[in-house]
């Protein structure tokens, strides 16, 4: 999937209308930014990191409604991101999911109809949120609950909380009066989250009989709020795994596409085939075939030649070195236990500078 910065060229207001609408975008600004206009586009797929450059909004015409996306063009995916779903079918899906005796070797996320299964960017009017970074500062993401939890679906939640806390800088602290946070709610209409902080309040769906079997689920879920994406997205995922998109659902074939490597960075890290944002062999499967295979066999494959590794510095500059291109593959496709080794040095790398 291409995660990108909006550029778009506006059209052109009346003239009359020029010098009051030049004040008010003036006032705007300043009041978010003292004066200075600043942009921080950063999603990371393992990811993407852009820092400077002025960020537009821009309204894009999908299935004939105009809709207001974010710092980010999510549009190829189409009404997959932006517009509305039959929630109650997806809830269902999910919910039989949790009934399945094979359910182990399946992911709730995969079941949804949102973009890539489980990215949803609610269709919101953007004006004070265009200029607003998607990192969340100092890693720190206030939250708040709905109602439709228990005790033990909260248990399970500050369990996968912990993990963070555990083994990363990250933290979930409740929402006292901070302007950007996340909602987690239990509602009937399947696993999914938005990419990163969007500003103001933002959704997280964890439908109660599903996303919470497994910790690895809620993990998936909350590595997306942090602004992570699939790994099978991947801008060089074409040396790893083979798609086969002739088995591929035909509404879902967008859910396969590739990032753009100029708009995103791997951050140095080679390959997951085990991390929890991996998604499965039979993933949005037509016919129960695979959609996604393996190009390495064994627990440690070198592939042919050197790869050269880009890796983000902290003066936002790429430092390019050359290594070997060997990458562990342990017989599966993703998990969803809980974070793998290469998971946690990601959220590491980009947020704690370790």
């Amino acid at each position: 999937m291409c995660v990108c910065p909006v550029s778009s060229t506006p059209s052109q207001p009346h003239p009359r209308s020029t010098k009051k609408a030049e004040k008010k975008k003036k006032r705007q600004s300043m009041g978010r930014h003292g004066g200075v206009v600043v942009a921080v586009a950063w999603v990371t797929a393992v990811g993407v990191v852009m820092l400077g450059g002025r960020l537009e909004s821009d309204a894009r015409v999908l299935g004939g409604r105009r809709y207001r996306d974010y710092d980010f063009d999510f549009s190829h995916l189409g009404e997959a991101v932006y517009g509305s779903h039959d929630t109650a079918a997806i809830g269902e899906l999910v919910a039989a999911w949790s009934r399945s005796r094979n359910a182990s070797t399946l992911n709730p996320e995969e079941l949804g109809t949102y973009g890539e299964g489980d990215i949803y960017q609610p269709l919101v009017e953007r004006n004070a949120l265009k200029f607003t970074s998607s990192k969340w500062k100092k890693g720190v993401v206030p939250y708040d609950f709905s109602d439709e939890f228990s005790i033990g679906d909260l248990q399970k939640l500050f369990s996968a909380f912990e993990q963070f806390q555990q083994k990363t800088c990250i933290r979930f602290v409740p929402r006292t009066k901070e302007r950007d946070y996340v909602v987690i709610e239990g509602r009937s209409s399947g696993c999914w989250s938005a990419v990163g902080r969007m500003g103001g309040r933002q959704v997280v769906n964890l439908q109660r009989n599903g996303c919470l079997q497994n910790e690895g689920t809620i993990i998936h879920e909350l590595m997306h709020v942090l602004g992570f994406l699939h790994e099978h997205t991947r801008y060089d995922r074409d040396r790893y795994v083979n798609i086969f998109f002739r088995n591929v659902r035909p509404n879902l074939l967008s859910n396969f596409g590739r990032e753009s490597e100029s708009q995103t960075t791997t951050l140095g890290m080679p390959y997951d085939y085990g991390s929890v944002m991996h998604y499965s062999r039979t993933a949005f499967s037509k016919n129960g075939k695979p959609t996604l295979e393996p190009k390495v066999r064994g627990k440690l494959a070198g592939l042919p030649g050197r790869c050269v590794i880009r890796t983000l510095t902290l003066l936002s500059s790429f430092f390019h070195h050359v290594g070997p291109c060997q990458i562990k593959y342990g017989g599966q496709l993703g998990q969803r236990a809980g974070f793998s080794a290469k998971d946690v040095q990601k959220i590491n790398q980009l947020y704690c500078h370790r």
